[in-house]
């Protein structure tokens, strides 16, 4: 309950809103407050200070200035940190449930001074730290679990520092308008339906447990009874086991051939079969309750078919 109204007074004070395009940190987008050493650090100078006064200690007034002055100097090397960093974001590829979707952002640092000790997190804790050299682009990818099909939004990221004391937390709230395609979890492997030509004519092979057809290169999805191990110890890199039977040469993965199963479970066969079918180079289409996607074998087949899974019945599938 308090972290959800500290989270909504946070919003309402800082206002985060969407960006487009590349941002530049500058004055009005960085925020700095000391960190618990530092008001650990702040208390102890006043404690130095009392002594200073009550025993008119003069080198204990040296010492205590001195401290006091390293602490604002902290102060301005943490704001210096971040400042007049420029941020874009990147594209994320598309994942399956979850996996982990990699969304990237690119730093830029324009100056002549190095930043270091900086950290990107979002607002369920997961973080990645990174530095960058002057002059330097950098490329970093913060990985966020993916619980479910549709749409991951990255929502609003912070970036901070607590270079180089750790007494002073200075940060920037980043909020880009970018989201993941989530497809949904494969099921284990499953026999394709039988292939439905529309002429009768020509043979292809396809999904089946009859005869050993060969290997072909790992799926991400792959059931692991599949990966031929043998061909891995021998360094032949990680393939998987499949089999084929003779059917028509036009294959229908369609809904209304699954039985009566729950919506979620009926699109992890089908991506599956969809993966399958790609695996195996076959002419294939996918026909849903509300889309049909003609049969083909093609680069962007297997993409979209994927996308039709992944956002069917959700509000916004269309987009």
């Amino acid at each position: 309950m308090l972290s959800t109204l500290q989270h909504k007074f946070r919003s309402w004070l800082f206002r985060p809103q969407i960006s487009s395009g590349t941002i530049t940190l500058n004055q009005r987008r960085i925020f700095i407050l000391p960190t618990r050493r530092g008001l650990g650090f702040a208390l102890v100078l006043l404690l130095m200070l009392v002594g200073d006064i009550n025993y008119n200690l003069s080198l204990g007034y040296v010492l205590t200035f001195l401290l006091g002055t390293v602490a604002s100097l902290t102060m301005l090397h943490a704001f210096r940190n971040l400042a007049q960093l420029e941020v874009r974001a990147g594209h994320c590829e598309a994942v399956f449930a979850g996996d982990h979707a990699d969304f990237v952002f690119h730093f830029h640092n324009n100056g002549n001074l190095p930043r270091y000790q900086l950290e990107l997190r979002d607002n369920n804790g997961h973080h990645t730290a990174f530095d960058l050299p002057p002059h330097h682009d950098s490329r970093v990818q913060l990985a966020i679990p993916s619980a479910k099909r549709g749409w991951l939004n990255c929502g609003r990221v912070t970036l901070y520092t607590e270079y180089p004391l750790g007494l002073f937390h200075a940060w920037s709230y980043l909020h880009f308008d970018v989201r993941c395609l989530v497809y949904p979890r494969p099921a284990a492997a499953q026999p394709l339906p039988a292939n439905s030509a529309q002429n009768g004519s020509g043979k292809l092979p396809s999904k089946g447990d009859e005869d050993f057809a060969g290997l072909r290169a790992y799926v991400a999805g792959d059931a692991l009874p599949r990966i031929a191990w043998k061909a891995l110890a021998r360094e032949q890199g990680l393939q998987v086991k499949h089999f084929s039977a003779e059917t028509g040469s036009e294959l229908w993965l369609d809904w209304a051939l699954l039985p009566a199963l729950a919506v979620e479970r009926k699109l992890e066969l089908l991506t599956r079969w969809v993966l399958d079918a790609d695996a195996l180079q076959l002419q294939y289409g996918l026909r849903l309750p509300n889309l049909e996607i003609t049969p083909k074998y093609s680069s962007g087949q297997r993409e979209e078919c994927l996308r039709a899974l992944a956002l069917f019945a959700l509000d916004g599938g269309a987009e």
